[in-house]
């Protein structure tokens, strides 16, 4: 009953969508089952906390991308969803999304010890503390979510959990004042990591360029920049509705295509380069991969016998 207009996309057009994204989804998976199977191959990398975190953060960005997807159909498919459904959805893909740039820290902290406290590296960055590591990123990335469900419970009857709503990004709380909370807990969340990685990072680097070796300096300097790379990478996720407010105004009609757009460069396409960068430049899980999906041939060589 305002002056708003909504734009629906055609049904074609909605298909071509849904099936970009879906096989997209499939591929980076795909992609990422095999980092994943390549991990579990060695025991090698599962004493070393630096593959921990790694797979950690394949591990993530593939539930991630699940959930995504999925809520992404939902919106196409059924304009209603079960809540409690789209709620366990939602909660579950604001986590992994949340996880994300507090993993890159984590991976950021241990290079750093690695490089500027090597003596020390093996008694702080052991498997068992990696893993507590692990546990104590999924509770802070689970909190705001976690307290939204909490306020759900006190604020809304019973009964909501059995009815049916329309499920995306914001349908725990689909009110403005909401939005800018949750918006306003990734910004903090996205602030304290740039603090932690800009330290971090300025530490490495001063560290390695006093560095006698000039190759370790510049391994360094490349093992920087590449976690400089993934974070931005991933934290192109959080400029998504600033995207959509500024530019989809100026475009009413194609503000589907736009969101469209918005989404794949920001979220999907990322956790596909992200991974298989850091994964392709490691020689040692490079090898491994080789070994277990390269394609082999096999020369048979037959040799007369002597009468």
């Amino acid at each position: 009953m305002n002056s708003t207009v909504w734009f629906v996309d055609s049904y074609e057009e909605a298909l071509a969508k849904n099936i970009v994204i879906v096989s997209l989804g499939l591929v980076i998976n795909f992609i990422n089952g095999m980092l994943v199977v390549t991990f579990f191959s060695n025991p090698m990398f599962s004493r070393d906390s630096r593959y921990i975190l790694y797979i950690h953060l394949v591990i993530n960005d593939m539930l991630m991308i699940c959930l995504s997807v999925t809520i992404y159909v939902l919106t196409y498919a059924s304009q209603l969803v079960n809540a409690s459904l789209c709620y366990t959805l939602v909660f579950l893909g604001t986590t992994t999304f949340m996880i994300t740039p507090l993993n890159l820290a984590g991976m950021a902290v241990e290079r750093f010890i690695a490089i500027c406290k090597p003596l020390h590296h093996v008694q702080i960055c052991t498997p068992q503390r990696t893993h507590i590591f692990i546990c104590l990123i999924w509770f802070v990335g689970a909190m705001p979510s976690l307290a939204d469900i909490i306020i759900l419970l006190i604020v809304q009857p019973i009964s909501l959990f059995r009815s049916t709503v329309l499920c995306y990004t914001f349908s725990l709380f689909p009110t403005k004042h909401h939005k800018d909370r949750i918006t306003a807990s990734q910004v903090l969340c996205m602030s304290l990591v740039w603090i932690i990685l800009i330290y971090t990072y300025c530490r490495v680097m001063f560290t390695a360029g006093k560095a006698t070796s000039k190759g370790s300096a510049n391994k360094a300097r490349s093992t920087i920049l590449l976690h400089g790379v993934q974070l931005l990478l991933c934290m192109l996720s959080y400029i998504t509705p600033v995207m959509d407010m500024f530019v989809s105004p100026f475009f009413p009609v194609h503000r589907t295509k736009i969101t469209f757009f918005n989404y794949l460069i920001t979220n999907i396409m990322p956790r596909l380069l992200s991974p298989l960068i850091y994964g392709v430049r490691d020689q040692r899980f490079l090898k491994q991969m080789k070994e277990y999906f390269a394609c082999k041939i096999i020369i048979v060589k037959i040799v007369p016998s002597k009468l």
